[in-house]
């Protein structure tokens, strides 16, 4: 693969990784804007609070989907371009282009990127962040702890290197990405998974 050929796929995962998939399915689906209730974000769980199951687990699946693509764009390279990849799209989920340089959390999208590269893994660190969500009911300590969770699951089930210092670098990146929830679970004003009232 050229490098114009290369730099053209990591555009595109980029591009595909902006996709704001929670702002529109909100709009054209539910004539809602999730931005403007809840935690203002344009992510799952905060669609969920805002328009239920319905509109929440459509957007899950196409922000991971979008972590998934980044990957396999990059099928048939080295194992650090499909990486790339993937980061590429989480990248444009977290600073859209198309909200400038706003976005989501990135927790769905790297779900997507580690289905790819490792679906035991992300299976796996699916079941941490549901067992968590479902006794805390705090979506925010199951995404972190499961993040947490992939670069020791990539070594334990022995998975390349690079794959293990992505999940290592991921996991950082959704821990700062969560760093206000940090925050507001240590003070106990974290939001629960719960929907929400309109103008709330």
């Amino acid at each position: 693969m050229d490098e114009t050929m290369l730099i053209g796929k990591f555009i595109l995962a980029y591009l595909l990784g902006s996709i704001p998939s929670g702002l529109l399915i909100g709009k054209l689906c539910f004539h809602t804007d999730v931005r403007q209730f809840g935690s203002k974000n344009i992510g799952a769980t905060n669609t969920y609070r805002v328009l239920g199951w319905r509109a929440a687990l459509p957007v899950f699946f196409c922000d991971a989907i979008k972590g998934s693509i980044g990957v396999w764009l990059m099928m048939g390279t080295s194992p650090l371009y499909m990486i790339l990849g993937g980061i590429m799209a989480m990248i444009g989920h977290n600073w859209s282009i198309f909200l400038k340089g706003k976005g989501g959390r990135g927790v769905a999208t790297g779900l997507g990127v580690i289905i790819a590269l490792s679906p035991a893994v992300a299976g796996i660190a699916f079941v941490i962040w549901g067992i968590l969500v479902l006794l805390f009911k705090f979506v925010s300590l199951g995404s972190i702890v499961a993040a947490a969770s992939i670069p020791i699951l990539m070594y334990a089930f022995d998975e390349p290197v690079e794959y293990i210092i992505f999940g290592a670098i991921a996991a950082i990146f959704v821990i700062f990405r969560h760093r206000e929830n940090i925050v507001r679970l240590l003070q106990g004003k974290e939001l629960k998974v719960e929907r929400v009232k309109r103008g709330e």
